[in-house]
C-alpha cells in the first residue's frame, strides 16, 4: 500500500477566519493578515498542512 496523506479539510472548509478570508470578507482578511505575520507565510498549524498538501498558502485559493 502507498503512504496517502488525507487531505487537510479544517482550513479549506471549517475554518472560519480563512474560509471567510479567501471569500472576500474584509475583517477575516485582516485578522488572517495578522495571523500569517504572527505564524509566518503559512499561518496556524492547519494553515501550514493545507500549504504542504495543495502547495498554497492559506490566503489562496486552489487551482482546480
Amino acid at each position: 500500500m502507498t503512504d496517502q496523506k488525507k487531505a487537510p479539510v479544517f482550513c479549506e472548509n471549517y475554518c472560519l477566519v480563512c474560509k471567510g478570508a479567501r471569500a472576500g470578507n474584509g475583517l477575516c482578511k485582516a485578522i488572517q493578515n495578522l495571523e500569517l505575520k504572527i505564524f509566518g507565510e503559512k499561518g496556524c498549524i492547519w494553515g501550514k498542512a493545507r500549504t504542504e498538501y495543495y502547495g498554497v498558502t492559506p490566503d489562496k485559493p486552489i487551482q482546480k
